[in-house]
């Protein structure tokens, strides 16, 4: 389908001047149909959010939206709109990547900057509130263009009875430092620029359900008395107490788990012990329900096994703290692990060529482990290819295609998969290594992130700097794939409360339509769309049930014994 032709559709569209409406697993790319709808309909849990991309006709300029009021029998919904922005891929990530413009920032409506050459989508979002009253919403997006004018497009948004937690139920720790934030804005690393923006991009990845690992990288100060370590814990806490407590978002959203911070000053291995349990009981201390654990020796190498068992040992002393190992089960570190966490290639045997050395099913593996030892998993570039580009081999290409992925020019659904797949594998938890990595590199982040073989590896958002975002100045650029794993992470919420309902076996069957393994993922937009309304009806006849059973409980008197 040549892009001529394509553009020839547009052009038609134009004509009358009717956005269409389109599900957020398509990703939208010049020279591709659009074949959408002219109403945007969602459905949503309490505490959820849901979104739909929505598509101008033809080439436009100084695109605009007015806000969006859904209003229903609760408090009116509001909605948030982005507009795409588009990243120039030079080099594939493998041979189901392709080169060319590819949607993923998502910057503010009337950010500078806007290619009339490429298509021109918003991606509209709406979020219910735990506490929201159920029940159907409706509005109107309108949308401006130059001197054009547009169709409205009506919204209406079913605010489901159930609710998800505000916290996510799947354990996970993705990367983030200050002082790439700091480099990739352009603004001094211990600034107080610097700090806001952290907290900036602590809270983004809140609101996405997302905990982080990381952050400033600074360990709180200590001294040594009689073998006991004292710390200094006031800038700590002022850093990361909100991300803890459940006080920074008004969902009480918290982090699921953080790192311990390792100190150069602590030397011998009775200060390391000391220091790391002064760690665990100020947790204690706090009351923060949040996984404290200590990430060992990066993907350790057979020469780096003695300093992981040592570092094992020493935070073992302490008590409390797992220690968590990025590696597949592997003899010689048996026994260092409280978290055992080998990438996502690991769990799922496949023909061809194998991209782990040693691949067990999840549930095998944990068989095979002391049986307090959890299971995560993490992404690497053993998704897409450590080199880039589609391999010559094409058994090697295919045994690095298929797989769950957060790549730009990857499908949607595989951006999307880690949930499903986290429910039907039973893994504990989710690890993933950065979201800014390309921020401390020598490129620009806005013209090419790739890196370790993939677009996008390790980098999650854009530098939202003055320059190209306009005068509502620094901050972090959200990106389609960020979405996309929140909506995983919500997708695991439905199956994990209908599972808990009394359906675990239909949550299973529903969850294997969409991802049959790791590398075998449901690609077609549509069919993620019925599995989630067919979830939805059964979850929430579920819950009516359950609602119901618990109001008889208790207006049934009790007898007497």
């Amino acid at each position: 389908m040549g892009a001529g032709w394509a553009w020839a559709v547009v052009a038609a569209m134009s004509a009358t001047q009717e956005p269409q409406v389109v599900s957020p697993l398509v990703k939208v790319r010049p020279g591709e149909a659009v074949k959408g709808r002219k109403e945007a309909r969602l459905s949503l849990a309490r505490g959820e959010c849901e979104a739909v991309q929505v598509v101008l006709p033809g080439r436009v300029e100084r695109p605009a939206v007015e806000s969006l009021t859904l209003k229903g029998p609760g408090a009116a919904l509001k909605a948030s709109v982005w507009r795409e922005a588009f990243i120039d891929v030079k080099t594939p990530s493998n041979g189901q990547g392709h080169k060319g413009p590819w949607p993923d920032a998502l910057v503010p409506v009337d950010a500078p900057g806007h290619d009339s050459k490429l298509p021109t989508v918003f991606y509209v979002e709406v979020c219910a509130p735990e506490k929201q009253e159920p029940g159907t919403y409706r509005g109107q997006l309108l949308v401006k263009a130059g001197g054009a004018k547009f169709r409205p497009v009506p919204f209406t948004a079913e605010v489901q009875p159930f609710a998800l937690p505000a916290t996510s139920s799947l354990p996970n720790s993705f990367g983030v430092s200050m002082y790439s934030i700091a480099r990739g804005h352009g603004v001094a690393p211990e600034s107080a620029e610097s700090r806001k923006l952290l907290r900036d991009y602590g809270r983004a990845l809140l609101e996405h359900r997302v905990s982080a690992h990381g952050m400033s990288m600074t360990p709180p100060p200590v001294r040594f008395e009689k073998g006991r370590a004292v710390l200094d814990w006031r800038e700590y806490d002022a850093e990361m107490a909100p991300f803890l407590d459940g006080s920074l978002l008004p969902s009480g959203a918290r982090f699921t788990s953080t790192d311990v911070r390792d100190s150069k000053q602590a030397k011998t291995d009775a200060e390391k012990t000391a220091y790391y349990r002064a760690f665990a009981e100020h947790f204690r201390e706090k009351g923060w329900p949040a996984q404290l654990f200590f990430y060992a020796k990066d993907e350790p190498k057979p020469e780096d096994v003695p300093l992981v068992k040592a570092q094992s040992t020493r935070v073992r002393a302490a008590g409390k703290i797992p220690v968590l190992v990025t590696s597949p089960l592997d003899d010689a570190l048996n026994g260092s692990a409280d978290i055992l966490t080998p990438t996502l290639n690991c769990f799922y045997p496949r023909p061809g060529p194998q991209t782990c050395r040693s691949v067990v099913e999840a549930r095998a593996l944990r068989k095979r482990l002391a049986g307090d030892t959890r299971v995560w998993w993490y992404q690497s570039c053993n998704s897409h290819g450590c080199n880039g580009g589609p391999p010559a081999d094409k058994a090697v290409d295919a045994a690095y295609s298929g797989w769950a992925s957060y790549m730009v020019d990857h499908p949607a659904p595989l951006n999307r998969a880690m949930g499903v797949l986290a429910f039907s594998s039973g893994v504990d938890g989710e690890l993933y290594f950065d979201t800014v990595f390309a921020y401390n590199t020598k490129k620009d982040p806005w013209k090419d992130v790739f890196e370790f073989g993939g677009n996008g590896d390790g980098t999650l958002f854009y530098p939202g700097t003055p320059a190209r975002v306009g005068p509502s100045g620094h901050q972090p650029i959200l990106t389609l794939r960020l979405k996309h794993i929140r909506d995983g992470l919500e997708d695991y919420e439905y199956l994990r409360l209908l599972a808990e309902l009394g359906d675990a076996t239909f949550a299973r069957t529903a969850a294997r339509k969409l991802a049959r393994t790791g590398w075998d993922i449901n690609a077609d937009a549509g069919e993620w769309e019925a599995v989630r309304e067919e979830v939805t009806t059964r979850l929430r006849k579920r819950w009516a049930e359950s609602e119901y059973a618990k109001r008889t409980d208790r207006q049934t008197p009790q007898s007497t014994p």
